[in-house]
């Protein structure tokens, strides 16, 4: 069944007192706050790439309060073992018995700080969580519930003593974006309130976590036109075809852009998908899953370039105000 014009209403209406919630401890960054929370209600995960002292714990912190959940934060060491990720099992010698203590990845909302820093081994134990929603221990599965939304950090300017992410695990990152540092005019705001140290605390929740997996289940009855399907599939076939890339937009990206753009548009009060959804979402969505050529990067191209380059060669289909 799908959404219906009073529906989608319903649904712009919650996600914009979610963005606004959140703007009130990451102040003038609407726009990045908005595609976590599409990522977030398409049952994607993030990746930020940015310096540090940019608010990303203060975005996973308010995102937390704003669906009344918890949030969980992992600092990222070479020492970091999988077990820290996930959590161990323990035999209890009053009981007789093994039980499973629950790591941080558990909570709703989880922050993995500088990612890049631990080891390969440990960065695969997100693997499984990320893209299953459980985490297996000693054979049994354990289910990390809804929603559930995973940040991922990574510094780049300093690369020492740092594992790159391999195109495996990026893969896995339903969008790629970056924070990046206030206005002036916000530095202002945020200087004068230097006292408060953690806005986030005084955020009311606007929806409960049962809500927000509500939420995720209506934006998947978004209407997808097939012609906007059909020009997303074009799209990634032309970043396959591009004589700039060794790896093109794989088959998890296409899906991703979907299920996001299924969010983006309901976000916006429409229960259909249009083109420019897919023009405006390309670049968080699939730049991080291109391998560029190694001549094709020594001599300037971008992932954006090429990106921007499909959209440029890719004719988009008319849109139609009564599709859906």
């Amino acid at each position: 069944m799908s959404m219906t014009p009073e529906q989608a209403a319903w649904f712009r209406d919650t996600f914009t007192k979610l963005v606004d919630n959140v703007d009130r401890a990451l102040m003038g960054k609407r726009d990045v706050v908005g595609l976590v929370l599409s990522a977030m209600l398409a049952e994607g995960h993030v990746l930020l790439e940015d310096a540090p002292g940019t608010g990303k714990t203060s975005l996973a912190k308010a995102l937390a309060a704003s669906v009344q959940g918890s949030s969980a934060r992992i600092q990222f060491t070479p020492d970091l073992l999988p077990s820290d990720v996930t959590g161990v099992t323990i035999y209890d010698q009053q009981e007789h018995r093994f039980e499973f203590h629950r790591g941080p990845v558990f909570a709703p909302i989880v922050l993995a700080d500088e990612i890049n820093r631990a080891s390969p081994k440990t960065q695969s134990a997100l693997l499984e969580v990320m893209e299953e929603s459980r985490v297996t221990v000693d054979g049994i599965a354990h289910e990390v519930g809804r929603p559930f939304l995973v940040i991922a950090t990574q510094n780049p300017i300093e690369q020492a003593g740092t594992y790159k992410l391999p195109e495996a695990q990026l893969d896995r990152f339903m969008i790629k974006t970056s924070i990046g540092y206030p206005s002036l005019a916000v530095a202002e705001r945020i200087l004068v309130g230097v006292a408060d140290r953690d806005p986030s605390a005084r955020l009311s929740p606007v929806i409960t976590t049962g809500a927000v997996a509500d939420m995720a289940d209506l934006a998947g009855s978004v209407h997808v036109d097939p012609a906007v399907a059909r020009y997303a599939a074009q799209l990634v076939e032309a970043t396959r075809a591009s004589e700039s890339t060794r790896l093109g937009v794989s088959v998890r990206g296409a899906i991703s852009m979907v299920r996001v753009a299924k969010v983006f548009a309901a976000a916006h009060g429409r229960h259909y998908v249009i083109p420019d959804d897919i023009k405006i979402l390309a670049e968080p969505v699939w730049n991080h899953r291109l391998v560029l050529d190694p001549e094709a990067e020594f001599s300037g191209v971008t992932a954006d370039k090429v990106v921007q380059g499909a959209l440029a060669d890719v004719d988009a289909p008319l849109a139609r105000a009564a599709d859906g």
